[in-house]
């Protein structure tokens, strides 16, 4: 029964740090993409929704990280 808990707790893991790179990608990356690209302005509560994607991610990527010390050995 470890085998398969530790395989759940690894694919948990890896579901919560998929989700954290689509939400960087999508939300942390595509403002700072257009603003590079030459787009007019970039409004500020794009830099905030930007921030706040950035740091959703990391919280995403430090959860699947603490889920997988719930692993058996």
């Amino acid at each position: 029964m470890d085998l398969i808990h530790n395989e759940r707790i690894k694919l948990l893991a890896t579901f919560l740090n998929s989700v954290g790179v689509a939400v960087f990608a999508v939300g942390g990356l595509s403002p700072l993409f257009a603003m590079l690209s030459g787009a007019d302005q970039v409004k500020p509560s794009v830099m905030v929704i930007s921030g706040i994607c950035f740091f959703t991610a990391f919280g995403l990527h430090y959860s699947g990280s603490r889920v997988l010390q719930r692993m058996k050995p």
